[in-house]
């Protein structure tokens, strides 16, 4: 059968590559499988259940799940193939962000995971007249479940109806609202119809080197996220088996339980597990200490496709004998790729990754894009070390005057939901799609980011700035956590920065250094003194203009749930500013912000 619907995914996978372990999730300290076979049942049997209810097509429907789990999946078709469309939210923002996002939808039920979202839903639910119902996944005294829905469509009443909804959805009908988390304002709610996504799924399944049917994924990144959503889909076309991580503290067992063949992964959780990693070098002795970091060290230097020589494989074949088939079973020892997206990989991770047998594939894209534009492809001329790899078949990219990356393509979204005005300021009139990332594209095809339009500020000199490029190279400091370049319109650039708390605090014992609190801590000299040695090494890799001068460490973590990160990590540059008027005022003096 052809794919051009989203709903199709789980029937094309059922004629093709019928797995008993199409969804699973763990249950009680099991595994529980869910068929190719039981999820198209149960997604029709919603489906049939909502009929019942009085769904009709294009009304929506919201999904708030705090993790992963084959409910969301069943879930997720059997409200497009009603003609109705989903809107995922993620569990994480404000009773606010949530009474916004289900208004402007005017979603009219709401599938939630537990009673914590539950609760969050319930105290704003009398202030969005379109909700009639909350559903749960868990079951929750007081709450209906999302069972009654299933059994609602348990027989075949509402079947005919059903067949004739789904014949009339074309693939250019919208599928999903997916509000982007955003770094400033309210989220706005890109409209992706079914083609922009299957598109995606499809020609992105080109790029990994999974063998089609035989092979297993880790998900945990969120589902109400597109990357994560669409490769949901891809997985489910090429066969593969989605297993579901418990939360992000369990990943580590999960990948040993399972063995995965594919994940995907952002920046920041790549850096935690080298971090990790390097601690466990660092607290070795002797000859195992030195071997390690010798492999380590060899690594750094890695470039794909033997370009360094036959000398250097034979060393990198010993330090993946002694040292890096460690970290392959570390992640299960089947890994074939794991696909990082999301925000910029530092290259040194891409490097070390994959010296170490462990594949890292960066990828490029937005929401707005269905998400992926470009990925790396780790078969031959496929992969080059600080880039995105090349664009997607079926993808125009051009580079703007300006330096802009603009897309046009299959998966370019249809627009903002009752928004015309914003999403004319988004696509121009010959229908690209302005990311608002500044980016180029080489000799041999491949696409590099620089850095992100909005967040590239002058000098009072009247020099550029690109905070991203800067921040990046200084995460490789061990002691900082999270960075924010600042000095828009001031005569330097300088910093916030959130300590590696764990790690700093682990420093100052060794060093005999006494500490209250993390406050008290950050303030000490000795201290500041260990932080300025790493940025004075990193700033001789960039222009006197662009150089960190001066900086401030702030005393708490940035969280997602304190509004310093979107759910995606990224920064939220205007929140963080403003919260530390007092730290930018002892840099830069009395200034207004």
């Amino acid at each position: 059968m052809q794919i051009k619907r989203l709903f199709d995914f789980p029937k094309y996978q059922l004629e093709n590559f019928p797995r008993e372990d199409a969804l699973v999730t763990k249950h009680n300290g099991e595994w529980v499988k869910t068929s190719t076979q039981s999820f198209v049942d149960q997604a029709n049997a919603i489906s049939r259940g909502l009929i019942s209810l009085g769904v009709q097509p294009h009304d929506k429907i919201a999904i708030i799940s705090s993790v992963n789990r084959t409910e969301w999946n069943i879930v997720d078709i059997g409200i497009m193939q009603t003609g109705a469309q989903d809107v995922p939210i993620y569990p994480t923002i404000s009773e606010e962000d949530y009474q916004y996002v289900l208004n402007h939808s005017e979603s009219k039920y709401i599938f939630v995971s537990d009673d914590e979202v539950r609760d969050k839903v319930m105290s704003i639910k009398d202030q969005v007249p379109s909700l009639i119902e909350v559903y749960s996944f868990n079951d929750i005294k007081g709450c209906k479940s999302w069972n009654e829905v299933k059994e609602l469509g348990a027989s075949q009443e509402h079947q005919e109806e059903l067949e004739k909804r789904m014949a009339a959805i074309s693939e250019d009908d919208l599928a999903t609202l997916i509000y982007t988390s955003g770094t400033t304002g309210r989220p706005k709610g890109v409209m992706l119809s079914h083609k922009n996504i299957a598109s995606n799924a499809i020609t992105s399944a080109g790029r990994l080197p999974l063998e089609m049917g035989q092979s297993k994924a880790l998900s945990f990144l969120p589902v109400c996220h597109i990357y994560e959503r669409m490769l949901q889909y891809m997985y489910t076309y090429t066969g593969t088996g989605i297993y579901f991580a418990e939360s992000i503290e369990t990943i580590s067992d999960n990948l040993k339980e399972i063995k995965p063949e594919v994940m995907s992964a952002v920046p920041r959780l790549l850096e935690k597990v080298y971090d990790k990693i390097i601690a466990k070098g660092t607290d070795l002795t002797g000859i195992k200490k030195k071997l390690f970091f010798w492999a380590v060290e060899l690594g750094l230097e890695w470039e794909p496709y033997g370009a360094n020589g036959w000398w250097y494989e034979k060393k990198l074949g010993i330090a993946k004998k002694l040292i890096f088939s460690k970290w392959q079973e570390a992640l299960g020892g089947n890994l074939l790729a794991i696909a990082s997206g999301s925000a910029a990989l530092q290259p040194r991770l891409a490097r070390v990754f994959n010296a170490a047998g462990v594949p890292v594939m960066e990828g490029y894209g937005l929401t707005e894009t269905s998400p992926v534009i470009s990925v790396n492809d780790l078969r031959e001329g496929g992969f080059k070390i600080g880039t995105v790899g090349k664009l997607l078949p079926n993808t125009d990219v051009q580079i703007a005057d300006d330096g802009e990356i603009i897309i046009n393509g299959p998966q370019r979204m249809l627009g903002y939901f009752k928004d015309p005005e914003k999403t004319a300021e988004a696509i121009d009139e010959n229908g690209y799609f302005h990311t608002g990332d500044i980016g180029e594209i080489d000799s041999e095809g491949f696409l590099k980011i620089t850095d992100r339009k909005k967040e590239m500020f002058k000098t009072s000199g009247g020099k550029y700035i690109a905070p991203q490029l800067i921040e990046n190279t200084m995460k490789q400091s061990r002691f900082i956590e999270q960075i924010m370049v600042i000095g828009e319109g001031e005569k330097m650039p300088a910093a916030f920065i959130q300590p590696n708390f764990e790690f700093l605090e682990d420093w100052a014992e060794r060093k005999g250094i006494k500490f209250k609190d993390k406050k008290d801590l950050c303030s000490q000299e000795r201290v500041k003194e260990r932080f300025q040695q790493d940025i004075d090494t990193f700033n001789e890799k960039f222009g006197k203009w662009e150089r960190i001068k001066k900086f401030e460490l702030t005393p708490e973590a940035w969280t997602i749930e304190d509004g310093h990160l979107t759910p995606t990590l990224k920064l939220k540059r205007r929140i963080i500013k403003a919260r530390y008027a007092d730290l930018y005022n002892a840099i830069y003096g009395d200034s207004k912000i």
